[in-house]
C-alpha cells in the first residue's frame, strides 16, 4: 500500500506536520483542542469516520513514552472516546490504532491515536 511505502522511508524527524497542527501553524478545522492534545480528522480515511488525537507534545511515537507520560496518555484516550462520542460512534463502536515503527505503518513520527468507525471494521487487521 502507499502508506506502507511511505512508512518504509519515513525517519524520525524533529518537526512533522502534525507539530505544526498542534502550534497551529497550519490551520484546519479541529474537532477537539485542550492544553495537552488536539483532534481532526484524518486527511487520509480508511472509515466513514477516521479522526487522529494527537499531544500537543512533541513525541515520535509510542515507544518513547515514559512513566512520565501516563497521565498524558491516559488523556488522549479519554479524549479519543469524548470525540467519538461526538461524532457518533458511541453506540456501534470504533477502533483505535496505534502505529509504532516502520513495521506497522508510522508514516508520520509524531504519536497519534487513530480513531476509525462508521462502518464494520474487519479482523484482523492488516
Amino acid at each position: 500500500s502507499d502508506e506502507a511505502i511511505k512508512a518504509q522511508t519515513a525517519k524520525p524527524i524533529e518537526d512533522t506536520i502534525f507539530g505544526k497542527i498542534a502550534r497551529k501553524e497550519i490551520k484546519i478545522d479541529l474537532l477537539h483542542e485542550d492544553d495537552q492534545c488536539v483532534a481532526f480528522h484524518d486527511i487520509s480515511k480508511q472509515a466513514p469516520t477516521h479522526f487522529l488525537v494527537i499531544p500537543k507534545e512533541p513525541i515520535p511515537q509510542l515507544s518513547a513514552c515514559t512513566a512520565s507520560h501516563e497521565k498524558l496518555l491516559g488523556h488522549l484516550l479519554i479524549v479519543a472516546t469524548q470525540v467519538a462520542k461526538k461524532q457518533g460512534l458511541a453506540d456501534d463502536g470504533y477502533r483505535l490504532v496505534v502505529n509504532n515503527g516502520r513495521d506497522a505503518c508510522q508514516s508520520v513520527y509524531h504519536l497519534h491515536i487513530h480513531v476509525l468507525g462508521g462502518r464494520q471494521l474487519e479482523w484482523p487487521p492488516g
